[in-house]
């Protein structure tokens, strides 16, 4: 069983013994959200589902009439520009795409695990352990040789996923914010670029900031020149610095929307760390209510 880092290699392997297994294309582009399934359609490892982060991954609910924001639905996880389905929405679309619990789940995208990492997450939090993320992703399948499929894919039997006990624990806004004055008992880590932390831009939202007391760590710092994620060892060293101290227990992950925060979270996993916290709402659900205080800088 594969739970954090599988190789290309490793993949072929369990493709070639036909295991139960079921590989994901996660990739996108916020700024072109058609953009992912298109190149899905140019290549994906064989036999791969899209999963797309907007449809499958997120519950958008509909847009409101006067501002066009986008208005989850109640059973929603949380807000933000990427709400979480509920729990129950999500083991839905599982069922509907076949994928069921004895499986093995390989999730890859095109962007440096950006956008892979929230199924990844989303399936601990449903209780599956057996998902890993390809490591490197498309290109690291094809620079080893991998073959490529184009178009779609064979559409699989509906299963009937059960949720299990979530493997991975969900951090709401009013708990963020009842920590914030508790240091000992929450470190934020911000996983968006520095300029965006800081405040200096906001491309997406519609204040600029962070959350008071967050530490930054932009998720593309995770990924080697290789297009891989560094070693264990080095991503522990690098963690031990920003954590100057801070107990590991108490990191909780962000970033705009709870997506690119997941590399954040899987990399102190790759260092040895036990799974920390994800606060899936984060800058883009806390800056939208303006009773909650914001820091620039």
């Amino acid at each position: 069983m594969y739970t954090t880092l599988i190789t290309a290699e490793q993949l072929q392997s369990l493709m070639d013994a036909k295991a139960r297994l079921m590989v994901f294309d996660c990739t996108f582009d916020l700024m072109d959200p058609a953009s992912g399934e298109k190149l899905y359609q140019q290549a994906h490892v064989p036999g791969a589902v899209y999963a797309h982060l907007d449809h499958a991954l997120s519950d958008k609910g509909t847009p409101d009439a006067a501002t066009g924001e986008p208005q989850p639905h109640p059973d929603a996880e949380s807000g933000g520009r990427h709400p979480l389905p509920s729990r129950e929405k999500f083991a839905m679309w599982l069922s509907g795409v076949g994928f069921a619990n004895d499986m093995q789940a390989v999730v890859y995208d095109r962007n440096g695990a950006n956008y892979c990492g929230r199924l990844w997450w989303m399936l601990k939090w449903a209780g599956h352990d057996a998902v890993a993320v390809l490591d490197g992703g498309l290109q690291a399948w094809q620079a080893a040789g991998g073959r490529v499929n184009a178009g779609t894919e064979p559409s699989h039997f509906q299963s009937n996923f059960e949720l299990g006990v979530p493997l991975r624990r969900l951090v709401k806004t009013d708990e963020v914010a009842r920590r914030l004055d508790q240091p000992a008992a929450q470190t934020m880590l911000d996983a968006r670029a520095p300029q965006r932390y800081r405040g200096e831009v906001e491309p997406l939202d519609p204040v600029a900031g962070h959350i008071p007391g967050a530490l930054n760590r932009p998720f593309a710092q995770n990924i080697g020149t290789d297009g891989r994620f560094k070693p264990g060892e080095q991503l522990r060293a690098e963690f031990e610095q920003l954590l100057a101290g801070r107990d590991p227990a108490t990191v909780v992950h962000q970033c705009g929307s709870g997506v690119s925060a997941v590399p954040n979270l899987l990399a102190m996993e790759i260092a040895g760390y036990a799974p920390t916290a994800l606060y899936a709402g984060s800058w883009s659900e806390w800056c939208r209510n303006p009773a909650l205080p914001v820091e620039k800088g």
